[in-house]
């Protein structure tokens, strides 16, 4: 089987070595576990005692019933009976597209987001037709363009909301009336909803799984609870066809999870609006800086992001984005993600995060570089 490169994900291991001012990294600033039991109000002696009693066998196959209600409690209506365990989000993804996609199958994907929406049915043999998000529309998808594309062929439409990585959120109106397109054609909504919860207003932010029956939600301890480390996801779903048709693809590549990660993700769900809570204060503080940076700075521009941890930054300069974002690296210790990995040019990711200090820092550096290349 063939699959593309992931542009994204090979950029970061090879430029990720040069970071001394990380604005690559998607997640807000990473737990260690003393942090992790203080948010908690965990006594880490106890947890741990008990924790040692635990055989390290296979565990709970289908997951550890405390972390799969927890998961479940994240969502409106849905139960543990509706969640499949995984290795990250990207272990769900690729487990949904392995379940349900055959040759010949047609897959509409929205275009920029996460490479494994597109690349992996497209190794699959499916037909994968792009739904563009224009900058001048909010990076929204176009309902009107949704229509054109959907046909009686189409098995999936892949969603991202919150957006990487734009930062672009699907209101819930939007969200029906993409139902609405999917219940006429009986095909299955995928949304990669990893960033669901770091939303940077009041305003409320549904799963699509809660709005369709045959809706499927994708998410991961990694980027909302900042506990990448654990490397734990899961794909949730009311449709007991998708779980089951989950659950049998499961048993050839991964058979279980982690019983230690499981144990310390079903705490994290315990504790999740302390955690939450916390998160979202850092990315308000961020935010605030780099939207006072793109304020002040001439040659960028950008559609401030409404939720998640990321931005895409569109640069006045006649240079390409690996170019740019490699001497940015290179001679700048600057760790950022060109859009080309989102198969989009004259702009790069920034993730905000991580250190502000770092941040601001970054920053900086990239409106020296940007300075020297206009004179």
């Amino acid at each position: 089987m063939q699959i593309k490169p992931f542009k994204v994900e090979e950029w970061m291991n090879e430029y990720e070595k040069y970071c001394r001012y990380d604005l690559g990294n998607t997640t807000v600033n990473t737990l260690n576990l003393d942090n992790f039991f203080e948010i908690c109000n965990e006594n880490k002696k106890d947890f741990f005692e008990k924790l040692s009693k635990e055989f390290l066998g296979y565990g709970f196959i289908k997951g550890n019933p405390n972390f799969k209600k927890g998961i479940a409690n994240l969502y409106k209506n849905l139960s543990p009976d509706n969640i499949v365990p995984t290795i990250g989000a990207a272990g769900a993804n690729h487990l949904v597209f392995y379940s349900l996609v055959e040759p010949n199958d047609e897959v509409i994907s929205v275009l920029p987001t996460y490479q494994q929406l597109y690349s992996i049915p497209e190794s699959f043999n499916a037909k994968v037709r792009f739904l563009n998000l224009q900058k001048e529309n909010n990076f929204l998808p176009d309902i009107d363009e949704l229509k054109k594309t959907v046909n009686s062929k189409t098995k999936i439409i892949c969603l991202n909301n919150p957006n990487n990585p734009t930062g672009a959120v699907i209101n819930p109106d939007l969200l029906k009336d993409i139902v609405k397109i999917a219940q006429k054609y009986d095909c299955y909504i995928l949304c990669d909803e990893v960033y669901r919860g770091l939303i940077h207003t009041n305003k409320e932010q549904p799963s699509i799984c809660d709005l369709y029956e045959k809706g499927i939600s994708t998410s991961s301890m990694s980027k909302t609870f900042s506990l990448a480390g654990i490397r734990l996801g899961w794909i949730a779903s009311k449709d007991p066809k998708v779980i089951q048709n989950c659950l049998s693809h499961r048993e050839y590549n991964m058979i279980s999870c982690s019983v230690i990660d499981e144990e310390i993700a079903a705490l994290a769900l315990k504790n999740k609006e302390k955690i939450i809570q916390r998160n979202k204060n850092t990315l308000k503080e961020n935010l605030e800086i780099l939207d006072n940076w793109v304020k002040n700075e001439k040659y960028v521009n950008y559609i401030k992001p409404q939720a998640g941890t990321t931005a895409l930054i569109y640069y006045d300069a006649d240079i390409k984005s690996s170019l740019l974002c490699e001497k940015l690296a290179k001679e700048r210790g600057v760790f950022l993600t060109p859009g080309y990995c989102f198969e989009q040019e004259y702009c790069f990711r920034t993730g905000y995060g991580k250190d502000k200090e770092q941040l601001q820092k970054g920053l900086n550096e990239i409106s020296r570089l940007l300075k020297e290349i206009h004179f």
